[in-house]
Order: C-alpha cells, then structure tokens, then sequence
C-alpha cells in the first residue's frame, strides 16, 4: 500500500510486547489515536464448507479488541466493520462501544458494498449493460439468505428463471469464491474495492451528503435493531437510515424468509 501513489500516508503499528506491569497496547494505540474514520477487516477468511457464521468465535474477539481500542483512542471516529459475520461483529461492535459509555448509532457502521457491487456486475452481465450505469439497492444483511438485492427497482425486465439465478448468486457470490479459491481464502480483490468505495463516500459524505447502503442501526423491521438499506452519510456519520421503498412479491417473500435468521445471527452478537 505505502508503494501506490496517493496522498495518503500508510504506516504500520504491530501490537506491543507484553510488559510487567501491564500497560495498554501502544501499537494500537499509535495506529488510532486522532483517527476520524477506523475501517476493521481483521480476521480469518473463509474456507470450502464454512459459512460465514463459522468465523464467529475468531473474528469476533479480534473485532471486540479493535473496538475497545477505538473506543479508548478515538472515541469519535466513524467506524466501518468489514470482518464477518458483520451481522453478528456490528452488533458486537456496538456492545463493546456501550459498555465503554462511547456509542453513537450515527458513527457505526456493517460493509454491504461487495453485496452490491455484485448484483450490479451480475445484472449489467444479464442485461448487456455496463455494470456502472446500474445501482441494485441491497437489503437484509450480509451472509447468504440474508442479503435481498432489489432488482424489482432497477426497471430491468427480468424473466423468473433469471430473478431467482441472480438473487442466489448475489447471495452466494462470496462462496462461490471460496470454493474457486480451495482453501486459499475468500474474496479479497473485490472486497478490497468494495472497501475502497464505501470508504471514500464516507470522505466524500463530510463535504456533501451521500446515499450507499450499510447495516446500522435501524427500525425499519421489528424486532430487527440492525438492517441493511440505504443510508444517507453526512459529515458527522449517518444523517438518516432510508426506507427501501416498494419491494415485489417475489422479494417480499425473500424478506420474511430472512428476518428469522438474521435476528438469530443479530441476537448471537449482543449475547457475545
């Protein structure tokens, strides 16, 4: 990173050495300390017949030490979780940030980008348009089941067949690379850019406002405190967590399918 041209200046902080009598870790310390925006992709990558979920009892302690840290340095900071399952690693980030008397709803964010720019390189394939000009807006969460890309609001004329092949590769669509990949790891490229893109609207947000969709904090479905959908970002963090709007029958069947599982993985966070 600190070979790419660009002005930002890259640095690297390795966690302390232990010391007697224990102190903080100054590593950590060093690396937030004064930040405005933390973005956490910490953790271990998926292999062949894991599902996110699987990941839980690793990512979540390294997820749970970051944000304390965060907490400790940079209490103010937006923060951008990445590392799965960020149905259940938000959640944990937000009872970390609790516990500490530090959360602010507005400053917390769960990664979906990937989830999108998938249905939209899916789409633009089917369509035979460029996958730029295409924006799917994608609800729920992110693992499996839980992720609805709304394809219904693209005004893209789609046949059953073709509805139901690209909602379940949007779905899947990280399995798909952790199967190619046997063994090797799980997406990196394209969550790399994913990163990139929500990250730079959240530099961009603190000059003038901009819509992407996140998993934050949200009341758009009962019993449901954490929701992905569009979400306005302004200069201080989310302004406003957006409705998805008018949804087809097809995908309103989807969304009470994943509700129950999407609930379980939330609950399974704040319980950590």
């Amino acid at each position: 990173l600190s070979h790419i041209p660009s002005a930002g200046k890259v640095i690297g902080s390795l966690p302390a050495a232990g010391s007697w009598p224990p102190s903080s870790n100054t590593g950590l310390e060093e690396a937030l300390t004064g930040a405005d925006v933390v973005v956490i992709p910490a953790g271990v990558p998926r292999k062949p017949g894991m599902t996110r979920d699987d990941l839980f009892n690793t990512n979540a302690s390294i997820v749970q030490t970051l944000v304390e840290g965060c907490a400790d340095f940079c209490p103010e900071a937006q923060i951008a979780i990445i590392s799965n399952p960020v149905n259940s690693t938000v959640p944990i980030a937000a009872s970390v940030l609790k516990q500490k008397g530090v959360y602010d709803p507005t400053k917390l964010s769960g990664v979906t980008t990937l989830d999108v720019i998938r249905a939209n390189t899916f789409l633009g394939t089917n369509q035979g348009t460029d996958p730029k000009d295409t924006s799917v807006t994608v609800i729920g969460g992110h693992a499996g089941i839980t992720i609805l890309p709304l394809f219904s609001q693209t005004g893209a004329t789609l046949s059953d067949d073709d509805r139901e092949a690209l909602t379940v590769r949007t779905q899947f669509g990280g399995d798909e690379v952790v199967q190619a990949k046997a063994g090797a790891g799980s997406a990196t490229l394209s969550m790399a850019y994913a990163g990139f893109l929500f990250v730079e609207n959240l530099l961009k947000a603190k000059t003038s406002p901009v819509v992407q969709c996140a998993f934050v904090e949200s009341t758009l479905i009962n019993d449901t405190p954490f929701f992905a959908s569009p979400v306005k970002f302004g200069p201080n963090g989310i302004e406003e967590v957006m409705d998805f709007g008018e949804i087809s029958d097809y995908e309103q069947g989807w969304l009470d399918k994943l509700i129950p599982d999407l609930q379980k993985q939330i609950q399974k966070g704040i319980d950590f």
